[in-house]
């Protein structure tokens, strides 16, 4: 198994935009033993999949091709023993609803911006926002 990290920009934010990202995640990831979380805040996504290498792979080769993204970005790769992020088909965190000194204290400030920060302190955060509860919408829902 493998978890990849990556960081984009959306074309256009909205709560269809991401609604319907989210959709599209729950509905095809259990079948391709995918999970993983997906982070926004302002024009800037960034998201962690975990699973078998292959499906991780086509998958993030369609995010880099999907045109509701640009300036996709891969932060972090590696082979992993078990799942962080087992509990989420696809989990979301909107970080408009995250204490900002969650993101400060991994960042130079209170914005996301996994472009200027290194994957280690984006994975980091993203554990932080775990043990916080800040993700919503477990597997199955």
């Amino acid at each position: 198994m493998v978890r990849l990290l990556y960081a984009s920009r959306a074309t256009a934010v909205s709560p269809e935009t991401i609604d319907a990202i989210l959709a599209q995640s729950r509905a095809r990831n259990p079948a391709q033993g995918i999970t993983g979380i997906l982070c926004h805040g302002g024009d800037v996504f960034m998201q962690v999949l975990e699973g078998g290498r292959d499906a991780v792979n086509r998958l993030y080769g369609s995010i880099v091709r999907d045109s509701r993204h640009h300036d996709v970005t891969l932060l972090h790769f590696e082979e992993i023993a078990e799942r962080r992020f087992a509990g989420w088909t696809m989990g979301v965190v909107n970080l408009a609803r995250v204490n900002p000194s969650i993101v400060l204290k991994y960042s130079a400030r209170p914005v996301l911006d996994p472009f200027a920060v290194s994957g280690r302190a984006s994975m980091a955060m993203l554990e932080e926002l775990i043990a916080t509860a800040s993700i919503v919408g477990r597997a199955g829902g």
